[in-house]
């Protein structure tokens, strides 16, 4: 986490401030079960557990201090550790002595919870004890455990404090102990990848050199022998898998080759990003250029031919999944919240690796639509599920759409959503800028202070913007060295048109990978980008049937909806045509203060009668109204669309 940045942002100021005073708050009250809220099951599912959360009485259990079974997941530890994350990203930007006492008591529990040889997993400790590492295909263990080790360095860096440092590197060591290729050590990954992005987390808050060691083992050790798992399910004791997972296909848990030679997005869709973004960082930190190179066939198969519009990702319920190219249906995708914000942390990781624009248009157009659309504009409201299209009787009554919710939860039977969401809110500025030896990039356009050493010059930078309703972004360098100061900045994937100023005078600068390169002479240098804001139509590849005949429409970064509420029922008899011009307006009262856009289209005349011989269709002038993607589901249960007919 970079300590040199300070969010100055007017929009990401208030989502950071609904995190810090609503959205942390309310998730300690479910996590510890001091709300009485209705948690909804995602989908509809017997197994689901939505009763309560249990998760901080699990820890309560673990540590001896209550007595009682585990509830919830396997995972539900990690819930609690991506909460802990949160709050330290949250005392970094406002210090709160409560807040941090609350942490602190957390940790504590989390310590006594922890077994002697630092195995940190409640349900193995209350439930399953000789189980541990036994059945790692369904246990979640190193996934829970990876989380806490990214929620450790997180706060370690925060507040230094040796409680968690000491619980993270018993942890490292209970691992290094237990896992590698050595003879007699457990030569397996577990089934959903997160350990290895922690682990590297802990070296880089640490340079604990045994934690990027084991970063390393479970990427090399994922794939070798796609049977491991099936393995481990047939020892008598095997605890079960009420969930189904065990029936799910190798490529799911991406085993069924080596990292490095998967070269196409595969099953789970938040496993497969993690474990894309574990390659990338992995890759970065230890110059592994073969490792890097699967990475980018990974990415151009996800971004040229699995990935929605919004930056959502996952096409199916069924498993959560990857499916097949151009395949994105808009009523019966998936595109969890958790991994358009894998998504995000992929981009960010690539960047390490390789400066190219296009990791952060994708990063930028994850952030703006399905990541924050995950969470209702009061904080205490989530997706799990991201549609591009809704009709709220086809989710009550299909049950091929239980999935598919027209407003969002008060919490979920599955929280993994929420607690990330929260941390990558929280975190938002250590994805502005990308620091190389000899150069500094600035991927997305927020407000912000910071301060930084380029080429050997101590340089301050200050970014103002209205971004992402304006396109106006200013930017102060003030370089105290003694040459010049080199910065890049991008140039977004959707601009029309974009004209530069340098200290008052017009300039069109060089462009390398998609980023405006300028030298920032000793002493104070300002920068004034401006981008067209044009609303545009786009057109999806045709071989994305869903999508055949219709247009979406964004402005910036932002893709635009309609909804049932501005526009009447039945969204699928609207139409725009090539004549139609977009009018945009700031609307300070709608939604929080949003761009909206309106423009005049047609509406379909209804007709008598399910079928009848074809006539040219009768159309009505409808005045029509789109709003922000992200914003939608914030007025009540109505339909929405995000592809609109083009006639």
């Amino acid at each position: 986490m970079e300590k040199n940045i300070t969010l100055t942002d007017r929009f990401w100021g208030r989502y950071r401030e609904l995190v810090r005073t609503e959205m942390i708050p309310y998730q300690w009250k479910v996590l510890s079960d001091s709300i009485d809220i209705n948690i909804e099951k995602e989908r509809d599912d017997d197994y689901i557990p939505n009763e309560k959360s249990h998760a901080i009485e699990n820890f309560k259990i673990a540590a001896g201090r209550s007595k009682g079974h585990h509830y919830g997941w396997m995972f539900q530890d990690s819930d609690v550790y991506k909460w802990l994350e949160a709050v330290a990203y949250s005392l970094a930007d406002k210090y709160d002595e409560e807040l941090k006492n609350l942490a602190d008591s957390v940790v504590t529990l989390i310590g006594e919870a922890q077994e002697p040889d630092g195995y940190l997993s409640t349900f193995f400790t209350i439930e399953a004890p000789k189980r541990k590492f036994l059945q790692l295909g369904e246990s979640h263990e190193l996934y829970c455990m990876g989380h806490f080790l990214e929620a450790g360095a997180a706060y370690y860096n925060v507040t230094k404090s040796q409680a968690v440092f000491e619980i993270s590197e018993k942890l490292v060591n209970c691992l290094f102990e237990y896992f590698g290729f050595e003879e007699g050590k457990h030569a397996i990954a577990d089934g959903h990848e997160e350990i290895e992005i922690g682990l590297a987390k802990w070296y880089e808050a640490t340079g604990n050199m045994k934690a990027l060691t084991l970063a390393k083992f479970f990427l090399d050790v994922r794939g070798l022998d796609p049977l491991v798992y099936d393995k481990q399910r047939k020892d008598p004791a095997y605890h079960g898998d009420p969930s189904g997972m065990a029936r799910l296909p190798k490529k799911y848990y991406q085993i069924h080759k080596p990292v490095n030679e998967q070269d196409t997005a595969e099953g789970h869709a938040v496993r497969m990003l993690y474990l894309a973004t574990a390659m990338a960082d992995v890759a970065a930190k230890t110059g592994d250029n073969a490792r890097f190179e699967a990475c980018k066939k990974i990415w151009r198969n996800i971004v040229d031919t699995k990935m929605f519009i919004t930056g959502g990702v996952g096409s199916t319920v069924h498993g959560e999944s990857f499916t097949f190219e151009y395949d994105l249906p808009n009523d019966t995708m998936y595109c969890e919240t958790c991994a358009s914000v894998a998504l995000t942390f992929f981009a960010r990781k690539m960047l390490e690796n390789e400066i190219d624009s296009e990791y952060a248009d994708i990063m930028e157009t994850a952030l703006y639509n399905t990541a924050i659309a995950g969470m209702a504009l009061d904080g205490k409201h989530f997706f799990y599920v991201n549609p591009l299209e809704v009709n709220p009787v086809a989710s009550r009554l299909d049950p091929g759409k239980s999935h598919v919710k027209a407003v969002r939860p008060s919490w979920l039977g599955c929280a993994c959503c929420p607690p990330n969401l929260a941390r990558l809110v929280t975190s938002v500025e250590n994805y502005i800028y990308t620091k190389k030896e000899d150069r500094l990039y600035v991927n997305l356009f927020i407000g912000n202070t910071a301060e930084f050493n380029i080429c050997g010059n101590p340089v301050s930078l200050e970014i103002k913007t209205g971004y992402p309703w304006s396109g106006d972004v200013t930017i102060t360098v003030n370089n105290a060295g003694n040459s010049n100061a080199s910065l890049g900045v991008r140039v977004p994937g959707w601009h029309e048109e974009v004209t530069y100023t340098m200290d008052n005078s017009e300039i069109t600068p060089d462009t390398e990978k998609g980023y405006a390169v300028f030298e920032a002479k000793p002493g104070k240098t300002t920068i004034v980008m401006r981008l067209d804001m044009i609303p545009c139509k786009y057109t999806a590849n045709p071989k994305v049937s869903a999508d055949a005949g219709k247009v979406a429409i964004k402005r910036g970064p932002l893709v635009y909806c309609l909804e049932g509420v501005d526009n009447g029922e039945n969204l699928a008899g609207i139409y725009l045509d090539d004549s139609t011009s977009f009018v945009c307006s700031y609307e300070k009262e709608v939604l929080g203060g949003v761009c909206t856009i309106e423009c005049d289209g047609l509406r379909i005349k209804e007709e008598t009668g399910l079928y009848k011989k074809y006539t040219p269709a009768s159309f009505t002038k409808q005045h029509l109204k789109f709003i922000p993607y992200f914003a939608w589901a914030n007025r009540g249960e109505n339909e929405m669309r995000v592809w609109v007919n083009q006639k």
